[in-house]
């Protein structure tokens, strides 16, 4: 596959990607002819009249490759002229009785009619060329990255060579000590770009992958429609998108990380670790799952050691995808009261967060209440009466201690804030 070079951000900060080149014939697209014909079929019939131009926006295919398809259509009745502009952008297409009738049994199949897919050779190749295992995280930019975060030094050099190694981490330690805070804002690691298909297809079956919610979009320009443009490279089919962080906690089951087939739709939504390919996939809360603990590292033994999974069609198809992710798991138990040897073995960094000292958290204070406008002379009264308090508490470990000073000096914090 050819592919162009995807500028770098504005700031300077992302590495340089790359997008694939957009396809000129049919065969380009690496999807079957029949299945592109059912998709316009489908597109023309819920949207109705549609020029040449809105119809490559559509479906983000080239006029050169929809123009091959229409006139296949054509010529079996599907569709016909509607008029004809002075340009080929401007010439508009409609259904007829007997592609109306095909287009109604195409949905019924699949009620997909949004951008093309992509194949999963093309996903596949793409995922590889753009590896997170290929990106380096020096201590400049985990200081970029965590400079504002109150942690020891230790935990985040650790952070930075394990998120270098590209494998799976596992972030334990007490309650309240900040891992959720730490692996939820690796976000702030992931600076550069990658290429994101809409779906891709798997034996003529539809997977949306993109996702508003996981993928961050590139800001670009508002362009004219590029598919028109015959000197245009780009495929539209991807988008530029920073590299995901999927999280996931307590509502992690076994089923989730299979496909989701809709029965009223019939097509699929990725998994999340797949919508996280090329990023970062956090497991919160390890061993609060409805799953138990063992079950859901057992599902994860073979991806995380062959960096590859296996997933299975409604139809029974099962075929293989990448696993290009660095799996984040959060936890206050012990890594060995939640799985066995075998699959500690395969966690590249196992990360201890231990509880903040006084002077830690006298810092995490002011800078709350420097967020909520608070003046932090107001909580040294409440400090000093936390810390006599806390003494007595003898037989309570020192990380719990912290913990309950900090909970309950920042909630008197905003209970005086609101009062005034």
């Amino acid at each position: 596959m050819t592919t162009m070079n995807l500028a770098a951000s504005g700031d300077g900060t992302s590495t340089p990607s790359t997008l694939p080149q957009s396809p000129r014939t049919v065969e380009e697209t690496g999807l079957d002819f029949l299945f592109l014909t059912e998709l316009l079929c489908k597109v023309l019939f819920l949207r109705g009249r549609m020029s040449l131009a809105d119809l490559s926006s559509h479906v983000k295919l080239h006029a050169v490759v929809l123009e091959s398809l229409l006139d296949f259509m054509r010529a079996e009745h599907l569709c016909e002229l509607s008029s004809r502009g002075d340009t080929s952008a401007s010439t508009f297409f409609q259904l007829t009785d007997t592609g109306r009738a095909r287009a109604s049994d195409f949905l019924n199949r699949c009620q997909y009619a949004g951008p093309a897919p992509v194949s999963l050779d093309a996903y596949a190749a793409q995922i590889l060329r753009q590896s997170i295992r290929d990106v380096r995280y020096t201590r400049t930019v985990m200081e970029a990255g965590y400079g504002d975060f109150v942690m020891h030094d230790k935990v985040r050099d650790q952070l930075g060579a394990a998120m270098n190694s590209g494998r799976a981490i596992m972030i334990y330690g007490p309650a309240g000590s900040g891992k959720t805070y730490i692996a939820e804002n690796l976000a702030r690691l992931l600076s550069d770009y990658i290429a994101i298909p809409y779906a891709i297809a798997v034996d003529n079956e539809v997977i949306q992958v993109y996702d508003p919610h996981v993928h961050q979009l590139k800001m670009q320009k508002a362009v004219v429609n590029a598919n028109l443009d015959r000197k245009s490279v780009s495929d539209a089919r991807w988008l530029p998108c920073l590299r995901p962080i999927a999280i996931s906690g307590g509502e992690l089951t076994l089923d989730t990380l299979d496909l989701d087939f809709d029965d009223s739709t019939r097509y699929y939504q990725a998994p999340p670790h797949v919508k996280a390919n090329n990023g970062v996939f956090v497991i919160d809360d390890l061993g609060r799952q409805l799953v138990s603990p063992q079950d859901l590292m057992n599902r994860w033994i073979v991806p995380l050691d062959r960096r590859r999974d296996y997933l299975t069609l409604h139809t029974g198809y099962k075929f293989q995808i990448p696993f290009d992710v660095i799996v984040v798991f959060s936890s206050n138990q012990d890594p060995k009261e939640l799985a066995d040897e075998a699959f500690l073995r395969r966690l590249g960094y196992k990360i201890e967060i231990g509880p903040l000292n006084e002077q830690q958290y006298r810092q995490v204070f002011r800078q709350v209440c420097s967020e909520l406008a608070i003046p932090f002379l107001t909580l040294r009264c409440i400090i000093c009466y936390m810390s006599i308090t806390t003494r007595k508490a003898a037989r309570c470990s020192p990380a719990t201690r912290v913990t309950c000073w900090a909970r309950s000096a920042i909630w008197r914090c905003m209970r005086g804030a609101c009062r005034r």
